[in-house]
């Protein structure tokens, strides 16, 4: 099916991408894929420097006639998000990306793509690879670990990078045009509890919530798409209420930027109660997917029986924790006042973990202000403090802040605009993206991002638009011409 993949035009692209995704890069796991860039630059002869952190960088002389123009920086991230569907086998540690062609989209197997921000690295190959494509002076900067801390942008050292302008290739919408995005922080809150032995008179149910888009905790978070934590706390706080139901375990969601699409619960309520109860629950699951049937018609809500599980939480431990998961914010937390229709602040609740006597939650708290962003997360700590959790602030990672004075921006604008006869959208998106980090060390680098249209990203419904790709591709070229003179 990949070779379906190769046949597309451009092919320079489309095959570097093909090639790419053949090679396993898990965030935090670049090892495979740092080495195959390594090997990449060294087969063209270009110098190839991997630095402390791991981060590739490759420089490429300008063409014949281009030498007098200004060194750019083109950059995208390695990393990929790794999400599968429950029934997918598949192994993103030891498997490359099966990929396939539907209409106009690339998607993958039951798996994330790896479009993003795979089609960017796959676009600074095909230039770096080309020997009839005119450019200035290069040095691609391929960074690891964007999608779970931006470790690689965080560690890049000044001095390394000589470029003035920087093309940030990791926009997902084809007419857009970036020139600022949020930052972040990772809020999560732990605390332990002692577990109680499960009374005789108990039986035992799984509760399953699946279905649910899932996608890109920034770009989408105010969509109104479900929060599968959120849901599945939803139906056990009213099962407590009604039936006394008791939770025995929870594992709901994974990374921080992916809005949660699937969650698992394993509980006990008592067995006099058994056909009330599951009464209760198919009125309250047809409840959740009445609100939600315009943006998850797929959702499902299922409460089979299992066996009795061994083991149920503490009572006032139960109780508190629903409580707070409850009360957390989770979507929109602020909209801009000064960009329209921009969220400003966010959070999104990515994973809950409840078992064998530990409690973990762990949110991602984005914003374009920087107060605004420590106001939410008190918030959030606030919350799970009342509930005797120890909250932790890490990744915390600067926004990037709009310039609209570069005169990058005003090269690509025009190139926009001769290419498809309208304006493109030049707006901040809520994503994080490396260039606030990367500007803390190069504050004198002017930035701009941009990219083909990807939709769906962080998700198993991840796809990227072929048409769009081609676009992008003229676009990115038209660029590399327009480069201003130093």
């Amino acid at each position: 099916m990949s070779q379906d993949v190769r046949a597309l035009e451009p092919k320079a692209l489309w095959n570097k991408f093909a090639d790419l995704n053949a090679v396993p890069r898990p965030s935090k796991k670049e090892e495979r894929v740092i080495q195959f860039m390594k090997d990449f630059g060294a087969k063209l002869g270009l110098e190839t420097i991997e630095d402390e952190v791991g981060n590739v960088i490759i420089k490429k002389p300008a063409t014949a006639g281009m030498e007098d123009r200004v060194t750019i920086v083109m950059q995208s991230h390695l990393d990929m998000v790794h999400q599968k569907n429950n029934d997918t086998v598949f192994d993103f540690d030891t498997q490359g990306i099966e990929m396939y062609v539907d209409g106009d989209w690339v998607k993958a197997k039951g798996t994330t793509l790896g479009a993003d921000n795979g089609l960017g690295v796959a676009t600074i190959m095909a230039i770096l690879e080309s020997t009839d494509i005119p450019h200035p002076p290069i040095e691609a900067l391929f960074t690891i670990d964007e999608e779970t801390g931006m470790t690689g942008a965080m560690g890049l050292k000044g001095g390394l990078l000589t470029g003035d302008i920087l093309l940030n290739l990791d926009t997902e919408e084809d007419d857009e045009i970036g020139v600022g995005c949020a930052g972040g922080v990772d809020v999560t809150a732990r605390r332990t509890y002692e577990e109680e032995e499960t009374p005789e008179f108990k039986t035992g149910y799984q509760v399953e919530v699946k279905g649910l888009q899932g996608g890109h905790s920034g770009m989408q978070i105010h969509e109104g798409l479900g929060n599968a934590n959120k849901i599945m706390n939803r139906v056990l706080f009213d099962g407590f209420e009604n039936f006394g139901l008791r939770i025995s375990q929870i594992e709901g969601g994974s990374l921080r930027n992916a809005i949660p699409r699937e969650s698992k619960a394993i509980i006990a309520i008592d067995a006099i109660h058994e056909e009330a109860f599951l009464a209760e629950m198919n009125e309250q699951a047809n409840t959740i997917k009445k609100e939600l049937k315009t943006m998850e018609p797929d959702l499902e809500i299922l409460v089979t029986k299992t066996e009795t599980p061994e083991k149920i939480m503490d009572l006032g431990v139960q109780e508190g924790v629903t409580r707070a998961i409850y009360a957390a914010l989770n979507g929109v937390y602020r909209m801009s006042a000064d960009i329209p229709e921009l969220v400003e602040t966010s959070n999104n609740i990515a994973r809950v973990t409840i078992k064998d006597g530990e409690i973990e939650i762990a949110c991602l708290t984005r914003s374009s202000v920087e107060s605004s962003k420590l106001d939410l997360a008190n918030t959030l700590r606030a919350t799970f403090e009342l509930t005797g959790c120890e909250v932790e602030f890490s990744g915390d990672y600067p926004g990037w802040t709009p310039n609209m004075d570069a005169s990058i921006l005003k090269v690509v604008t025009n190139v926009y605009e001769r290419l498809n006869n309208e304006k493109p959208h030049v707006a901040a998106c809520h994503a994080g993206l490396e260039c606030g980090i990367l500007g803390q060390n190069y504050p004198d680098m002017e930035m701009i991002s941009f990219g083909p249209n990807i939709k769906g990203a962080h998700s198993p419904d991840e796809r990227a638009q072929i048409s769009s790709a081609q676009k992008y591709w003229k676009f990115v070229l038209e660029i590399l011409k327009d480069i201003p003179k130093k």
